[in-house]
């Protein structure tokens, strides 16, 4: 379900709030081999399927700035800032990539809202995302793939 949010008053009253998890995302190898073709990294633990089944891993996995670059949508699926009329990706904090994502998985992000600032600019907002990775029982692995303060400017 998605939280709107129209004004900062709002906002400030959901800091701390766990906001919910967006459905899950399969990291198949057809968007692993997409995502290494547009930023150039083609490093083997991602795209070579019969190599990495001989590797630390197993099999191929996603490239952790794969897992990064899927948060915005995720993430909207769980908040909308209607009252503003532009958001903006200000940045990251803390990010770190705690597990690797096997090829097939399936991942999703939490989100908790941490902090909202206003200032001349707009009302800066820091979401805490954990994208966890779904077990072989269909709950959330031990270790999540991606753990990450996220910085959104609101603008009118």
């Amino acid at each position: 379900m998605t939280r709107v949010f129209q004004t900062v008053d709002e906002l400030d009253a959901a800091v701390g709030q766990h906001l919910g998890h967006s459905d899950w995302v399969v990291i198949d190898q057809e968007r692993i081999d997409a995502f290494a073709d547009a930023t150039g990294d083609h490093q083997w633990i991602h795209v070579d399927p019969e190599r990495a089944a001989t590797g630390p891993f197993a099999g191929t996995i996603g490239h952790g700035y794969l897992t990064m670059s899927l948060v915005p949508v995720m993430v909207a699926s769980l908040i909308d800032y209607a009252g503003w009329s532009m958001k903006v990706n200000y940045g990251s904090n803390k990010v770190r990539f705690p597990a690797p994502v096997p090829v097939d998985s399936r991942v999703r992000a939490g989100c908790e809202l941490a902090g909202v600032v206003p200032g001349r600019a707009g009302t800066q907002v820091t979401l805490k995302v954990t994208v966890e990775i779904e077990g072989s029982d269909g709950e959330p692995a031990a270790k999540p793939a991606l753990v990450a303060e996220t910085l959104t400017l609101l603008t009118d």
